[in-house]
């Protein structure tokens, strides 16, 4: 038998909860020297290749842009502004992509 929508919903989202709550405990234990040495490594680079990120800013969405596998990665918030776009909105931000 398979978990309804909401269940599976429930379940993600706890899940989510359980990871979040050990991330917090390991970045309460990193020293303030250590968390900056890794900001300062890792800001504005690419998580998939860690090159650089280029940021543009289209209606107020600040969309950052991998400079070598044209990566594209949304801050806290961005997500949820890039989908209350409407279409034409939509496709004129990913015309700004396109090679």
């Amino acid at each position: 038998m398979r978990p309804s929508e909401k269940e599976a919903e429930f379940v993600a989202r706890m899940e989510f909860e359980r990871r979040k709550k050990l991330e917090e405990g390991k970045h309460r234990q990193l020293k303030s020297e250590e968390r900056k040495k890794l900001k300062d490594l890792h800001y504005m680079r690419c998580p998939k290749c860690g090159m650089e990120l280029l940021e543009i800013d289209y209606r107020e969405i600040k969309v950052d842009k991998c400079s070598e596998c044209d990566g594209i990665w949304l801050d806290a918030g961005e997500l949820e502004s890039v989908s209350k776009l409407e279409k034409t909105g939509l496709d004129k931000l990913f015309s700004v992509f396109k090679k």
